[in-house]
């Protein structure tokens, strides 16, 4: 679709109780005929109303770079913040928006427009949002090529959906796509054991012992650094810093991405294990004996967890097919992206443990003996790696 010269993007998100259980809607439309190009409606997780909205917007300068590179863009949404911020005549203030802003930032070619409009004409991305709210769809969609009773694939197009619910597995040649998952350094609530969620968590920084643990793990990769193409990272503080630190031992830029941040555990934030055991024993029986429980009555599920996750892990392979990324997180995602690389049951998680500034290193291939069923190997997990055992994980 590159002869396209000028694109539309629509976009919107939402927060079914800011925060709360959040999704984007994104749409790519040809600005001269008004055709759709491409969707996207995915959940976010637990999340406020605005970073929901950005999350929109950065999916739509994603649909334009892969379906329309070198194209003109406007963009269009209902969020006078964004609109202002992207414009550059507000000031991005809050600390969980600022990862997100400086993410839009790097997508979007230099002359993008952004139009302020108001919510009845922005319907198409709200109803994608409201759909992925509602379990209706997941992802992205392509116009002529996911709709029903659409076209075969054309020789050359990214694989349909696949059983493990992931497209586009290694296009690049036969490469696999490789992440190299490392997890945050510690904070304090990590030494005190206590719960830590992402964006609408109390967001500890590093202490001096986690930056330490970072540098030392960026040290250790810092050889092979011509093996990893780019840095992504979770948008919540301890996950980003942890990030920067990394790339900059590795001589890398950070793409933030929220569908990596940790699980939100709602009202049990900050409380240590023990404290919510004494406070909430229902609650957190209720909790450890089922995968769609909700901690802390407005935290997320597992589950939850497990659908942004992998749609954050779409994302990945969609945008680097065929290289190999290091991914900074936190332990809900990474041993969530772990069971399902080994097609294990999600339960799997509670029987894993991920020490903090570990390294753990899945590869994600097209080809499998089994004919159309994707294949994931699991190189490494839960290490700090010599230079030895890292370039060995990857071979």
């Amino acid at each position: 679709m590159s002869e396209i010269r000028s694109v539309v993007i629509e976009a919107d998100g939402g927060s079914r109780g800011n925060p709360g259980p959040a999704a984007y809607g994104a749409v790519l439309k040809d600005a001269r005929t008004g055709q759709v190009i491409a969707e996207d409606g995915t959940v976010i997780g637990e999340a406020t109303n605005n970073v929901a909205e950005y999350s929109g917007l950065i999916a739509g300068l994603r649909l334009a770079e892969e379906f329309a590179p070198g194209a003109e863009i406007e963009v269009r949404m209902d969020s006078k913040l964004v609109v202002e911020q992207m414009s550059g005549r507000w000031k991005v203030k809050h600390p969980s928006m600022r990862p997100l802003a400086v993410e839009a930032n790097r997508l979007a070619p230099p002359g993008t427009r952004y139009v302020w409009v108001p919510r009845e004409r922005n319907a198409h991305a709200d109803r994608l949002a409201n759909e992925a709210l509602d379990g209706k769809r997941h992802g992205v969609t392509v116009a002529g090529r996911d709709s029903e009773g659409g076209d075969e694939p054309a020789e050359g197009d990214p694989p349909a959906a696949s059983p493990l619910g992931l497209r586009g597995w290694s296009r690049a040649g036969g490469q696999p796509t490789t992440l190299l998952l490392v997890r945050h350094g510690v904070t304090a609530h990590t030494l005190e054991k206590r719960f830590s969620g992402g964006l609408a968590s109390s967001n500890p920084a590093l202490s001096e012992e986690g930056r330490a643990q970072v540098r030392a793990t960026g040290e250790w990769l810092r050889p092979v650094s011509e093996e990893i193409t780019t840095v992504v990272a979770s948008p919540v503080r301890r996950a980003l810093e942890s990030a920067e630190i990394l790339a900059e031992q590795l001589g890398r830029g950070v793409a933030v991405d929220a569908g990596f941040a940790e699980m939100e555990f709602g009202a049990w934030d900050g409380l240590t294990f023990a404290e919510v055991a004494e406070r909430h024993p229902a609650e957190l029986d209720a909790w450890l004996g089922s995968l769609d429980t909700r901690p802390g009555v407005h935290g997320e599920s597992f589950r939850t967890v497990e659908q942004r996750v992998l749609a954050a892990l779409q994302r990945v392979i969609d945008s680097h097919a065929g290289e190999t990324v290091a991914v900074v997180s936190h332990v809900t995602p990474i041993k969530t992206l772990v069971a399902r690389a080994l097609q294990a049951p999600l339960d799997a998680v509670y029987r894993m443990e991920l020490a903090p500034a570990s390294v753990s290193v899945v590869s994600w291939f097209a080809d499998s003996p089994e004919g159309d069923q994707p294949m994931a190997s699991l190189r490494l997990f839960n290490a700090r790696p010599t230079e030895e055992a890292f370039r060995a994980s990857l071979r």
